[in-house]
């Protein structure tokens, strides 16, 4: 039976929601509002060394999110990933359709509109393209879009930038923590560092106040680094508040994920977050999630435990963590 998809609901030109996409009262924008005026840390990765370590660890511990600038990414290149992905939502259903995935079974590869097993949730204002781009071994092309043509390769010339951009990052949090420049990276499978790319696309909503593009989260990866269009959408759980984050040309979004959490042992803080939707304009983002393999382990950093500073957390597989929730979920 074929899904039914956000988009073509959008085109639908709908007045009111569908029962399924209206959130639970506590959950709703219109009863949770962000509070205004509240900047997020924004670092250019163009100052002197140790102002960056000094810079993306407090971001990192404080709000488990920042933005980066002069990070070496192109414009250009941004603009034809942004291209490219749009183009595919573009292309009549039934040719997106043969992309389709199957979370139930678990197949997540593909084009999708929920990643939920459980069919009696809300759903969310939300289609998305997920596949992986990196390691080679984890990469199926058969399920990259074969239209538009240059989909194929602007994702890989992406994935070579997040790349270096990850090996930065892994690195200057890993000094932050008062350690060698290597020490993540080594624990994140060293060469074998998976990079996911997911694309979500919010259509136009009619009822953008009692709607969520995706709901309360962290992510399980270690990092995300994202970008978006200049339709905002994206807020953050800080203080007891939630905090909108603006957007900012060519600025790449970083999220601390659960695994930089449990690595170390707390300091670095994963980030609840959520994306609203809009009533007048397609929302959409790319967001690059960087993960463990499934098989590495990933536990509390032992140079960061000792008897005044307990594991906070239990170590296993990275593959055992993806079937657990961090409960951080306001109520």
């Amino acid at each position: 039976m074929q899904v039914e998809r956000v988009q073509a609901l959008a085109l639908g030109r709908l007045n009111e929601l569908p029962e399924k996409f209206i959130r639970p009262a506590h959950e709703q924008p219109l009863n949770t509002r962000a509070v205004e005026g509240i900047a997020v840390p924004v670092i250019s990765l163009a100052k002197p060394h140790n102002v960056i370590v000094e810079e993306v660890s407090e971001a990192a511990a404080q709000w488990g999110f920042f933005l980066i600038t002069d990070h070496g990414i192109p414009a250009s290149l941004i603009e034809e990933l942004q291209k490219v992905g749009k183009e595919f939502y573009m292309l009549p259903q039934e040719e997106k359709e043969a992309y389709a995935n199957d979370p139930a079974s678990g197949r997540f590869d593909g084009y999708g509109t929920r990643m939920t097993k459980n069919h009696d949730d809300k759903v969310e204002w939300i289609d998305y393209f997920f596949h992986h781009t990196a390691p080679p071994s984890k990469v199926n092309y058969d399920i990259w879009p074969k239209n538009p043509p240059s989909y194929g390769q602007v994702n890989e010339e992406y994935k070579k930038e997040m790349l270096k951009v990850t090996d930065k990052l892994l690195e200057v949090l890993s000094e932050g923590l008062g350690l060698d420049r290597k020490v993540l990276k080594s624990h994140m499978g060293d060469g074998e560092v998976e990079l996911e790319m997911k694309i979500n696309m919010y259509p136009p909503c009619p009822q953008p106040e009692l709607a969520l593009g995706v709901e309360p989260h962290t992510d399980m990866s270690a990092l995300t680094l994202l970008v978006s269009n200049d339709v905002p959408g994206l807020q953050l759980w800080k203080d007891d508040n939630w905090v909108a984050v603006n957007y900012l040309p060519n600025a790449v979004f970083v999220n601390i994920g659960d695994q930089m959490e449990v690595l170390s042992n707390g300091k670095y803080k994963s980030v609840l977050h959520r994306s609203l939707v809009n009533k007048e304009r397609l929302r959409m983002s790319w967001a690059v999630f960087i993960a463990p393999p499934h098989e590495a382990v990933i536990g509390p950093l032992t140079e960061l435990v000792d008897e005044q500073n307990p594991a906070k957390y239990s170590t296993k597989t990275y593959g055992e963590y993806r079937h657990r929730k961090f409960n951080k979920i306001p109520q």
